[in-house]
């Protein structure tokens, strides 16, 4: 058996209608991802609806509802080799209804590729896409300018959007000159898998060799086993199958393990029996492993999606209260003490308060604007002390990285987003 390749897990991020679900179907198709008569039977597909043009696109787009919308609702995983590596896409919609599911897709993702229409270069949602993705840990990145077609595939429109997107990069803290910015068109093909012949000025990598030019991301092992929730099923034969992604460190079958805050907030512990990947048994499981597995002693009753599972000597850390850097992206009014809305972390969703508002800093450079401010608007960065309503394990920064970072959402929409800094046990 060939020794498996290594394993990065993509976004596809951006403003909606950028063409993100283009770029990714039209990937696979001219990578020999996907066959012909598959791409065929969309092509009929997107033309029996309306929607010619679109079956790039429906190659993720899996949803009855987003064929016939051809918007993007939820997240779609799909395998995709390169010559390196072992890629899984997740397409992440762009349109405001669905940035929740675009929040839970990248903090999945080791590398994003964010997608610029030429004609419309830097929109809203590019900014707070650009954010979330520095935010949530996605440290390499690379920018598809897409739809070059539309703009008779101008060198000077292409160097204009490059420059309105490393501005923005670097007020979020990316290096632009250690960003590949690809001229491309999703629709024609260009530059995705195939070089094109329409940019004779561009002389960088398409998508495609971007994608084995990316750095294999270092797996946390070291760390202590960290591994949120997503689901728990109950398989006829087998029992509780809790599923979810490894975040950090690694499990082995016989390992004693302990899931918090678990039904009664105390944790349930057990002993773990089986770990299943892509329908196999395995030894052991790795970060970046999406699992499901079985532990003797936990019922179905005990466990729920956000709860942590960690090893039995190192439980996932109860925070009774945190405090943490935040961003305020998008609130309708001001945010003060008092605030209650709904956090996002790991697999969890949790209602958290705001008790203090700490001071306001700059989010670039870390330095205080204001010590105690009364309220925090759109765009400031601040400190800020979080007490949650219900038990809920998160970890510092400076700990377990992968554990510390959240959203925050309210509304329908994404008000902020940070991190956890420090934090005070749960006794």
């Amino acid at each position: 058996m060939a020794k498996e390749k290594p394993h990065i897990n993509i976004v596809f991020v951006g403003h909606v209608d950028h063409g993100k679900s283009t770029a990714v179907g039209r990937l696979m198709f001219d990578s020999g991802n996907i066959d012909e008569q598959a791409m065929r039977k969309l092509k009929e597909k997107a033309e029996e609806l309306g929607k010619g043009g679109f079956e790039f696109a429906f190659v993720m787009d899996n949803l009855k509802e987003e064929r016939e919308r051809g918007v993007t609702i939820d997240l779609s995983h799909k395998k995709f080799n390169t010559d390196k590596f072992e890629y899984t896409v997740i397409d992440a919609p762009g349109h405001r209804d669905f940035i929740k599911n675009m929040i839970t897709g990248a903090s999945q993702a080791d590398v994003g590729v964010l997608v610029v229409a030429a004609t419309d270069s830097v929109m809203a949602q590019t900014k707070e896409h650009v954010f979330l993705c520095k935010t949530l840990g996605v440290n390499q990145i690379s920018v598809l300018i897409n739809k070059m077609d539309t703009v008779e595939y101008s060198e000077d429109k292409y160097n204009k959007v490059k420059e309105d997107v490393s501005n923005l990069l670097k007020t979020v803290g990316y290096n632009p000159d250690e960003v590949a910015f690809i001229p491309a068109s999703a629709l024609e093909g260009d530059n995705i898998a195939k070089k094109s012949d329409k940019m004779a000025w561009y002389t960088g990598p398409t998508v495609l060799e971007q994608l084995d030019i990316f750095k294999e991301p270092e797996k946390p092992t070291g760390l202590p086993l960290r591994l949120p929730i997503q689901d728990v099923y109950n398989i006829a034969g087998i029992g509780v199958v809790p599923v979810g992604r490894v975040e950090t460190g690694t499990m082995k079958i016989g390992d004693k393990v302990t899931v918090v805050p678990g039904r009664e907030g105390k944790g349930v512990s057990g002993e773990c029996k089986t770990i299943e990947m892509h329908h196999e048994q395995i030894q052991e499981a790795i970060p970046g492993d999406n699992i499901g597995f079985s532990v003797r002693g936990i019922g179905k009753k005990d466990i729920a999606r956000g709860d942590v599972l960690g090893k039995s000597d190192s439980v996932p850390t109860l925070a009774k209260e945190f405090t943490a850097q935040i961003v305020v992206l998008n609130h309708p009014s001001v945010l003060t003490v008092g605030y209650t809305p709904v956090f996002h972390i790991h697999t969890a969703q949790v209602a958290c308060q705001i008790t203090e508002l700490v001071k306001k800093i700059n989010a670039a450079t870390g330095e205080v604007i204001e010590e105690n401010p009364d309220m925090l608007k759109n765009g400031d960065a601040a400190i800020v002390k979080i007490v949650p309503t219900k038990p809920l394990v998160i970890e510092k920064q400076g700990e377990i990285p992968q554990m510390s970072r959240f959203a925050i959402r309210d509304a329908g929409q994404t008000v902020a987003a940070g991190m956890c800094i420090d934090l005070i046990k749960k006794e």
